[in-house]
């Protein structure tokens, strides 16, 4: 072994016996779901990503033209388009007796695509009405059907580097998938790195889901959505204490994005302070040992 070498791992041993080498994880990064149209004001406040939405500039049924119009205002915005919701149209079904196969995949490869040019990182697949199914149909055939299409889905979304991320929704905006533990299960059987899960915090309080549901997900939770449970207003409106379900994330040794998704009456005031609400609470939670 050569001196140069010798001398390095004693270096390495001595900074690691000081503590000089910090295993600390990092804390977690804030976006708000808010679209192009209110960037300035979310950049503003901290943020430094933005969610849009599907339907509003990657949809296929817009022209090439106005995709082009999108991708240039996407190039120009000051925060980062990373995620994008609102994947399905209500009438294109993906749970259920009435799902036409050829017809999703075609709609998700053209979304997908779309996701790609403009450099979105994540699809959330939430879509409530489309994985509706009817009252009276078998739930587990639902869910093995929804499966073999999500390993089709996840396939699309590979071919074009996008990770769709499946939320947990509540009861009161679909039958199918409400909870996290469900919701996991779910990717679990799909297995794909490219079809993973969002943990929707909201979306679990008011079920009133434990946070151990996001230890027991663990390493599948690839994104993460929050806003205050009684209004879905923004961090700090209600004044939540989300930090048991942060000390989850923590558990999990969770340092992806945490998006807010939520409703607001002022922007320019509740941006800035959903920003530094919930910040604090995350820096509170990821610097305990």
């Amino acid at each position: 072994m050569g001196t140069k070498k010798l001398v390095f791992i004693a270096f390495l041993a001595i900074t690691c016996s000081f503590g000089f080498i910090s295993n600390k994880l990092t804390t977690p990064r804030l976006g708000i779901v808010c679209g192009l149209a209110q960037d300035s004001i979310a950049f503003a406040a901290g943020f430094g990503m933005i969610g849009e939405s599907v339907r509003k500039i990657l949809s296929p049924s817009l022209t090439e033209t106005a995709f082009s119009a999108h991708l240039k205002q996407i190039k120009a915005a000051k925060c980062k388009v990373t995620v994008c919701n609102l994947f399905y149209p209500g009438d294109l079904k993906i749970a259920g007796p009435d799902v036409v196969e050829s017809k999703v995949l075609a709609y998700s490869d053209s979304v997908l695509y779309r996701a790609g040019q403009a450099g979105v990182q994540f699809i959330v697949l939430g879509s409530g009405g489309s994985r509706n199914i009817p009252e009276d149909y078998d739930v587990n055939k639902a869910e093995i059907n929804f499966v073999k299409l999500g390993k089709k889905l996840a396939l699309l979304a590979r071919k074009y580097n996008v990770v769709i991320v499946l939320e947990n929704l509540e009861k009161t905006e679909t039958n199918f998938i409400t909870s996290l533990k469900s919701a996991a299960e779910v990717v679990r059987k799909i297995n794909h790195p490219n079809f993973r899960l969002n943990a929707d915090i909201f979306h679990m309080m008011r079920e009133g889901e434990s946070p151990s549901e996001i230890i027991a997900a663990g390493n599948i939770v690839s994104y993460c959505e929050i806003a205050e449970k009684e209004k879905r207003s923004l961090p700090g409106v209600m004044k939540d204490d989300f930090k048991p379900y942060l000390r989850a994330l923590k558990k999990i040794n969770y340092s992806g994005y945490i998006f807010i998704e939520g409703n607001t009456a002022n922007a320019a005031v509740e941006f800035p302070q959903a920003f530094k609400y919930l910040s604090n609470q995350l820096n509170e939670v990821y610097a305990e040992n």
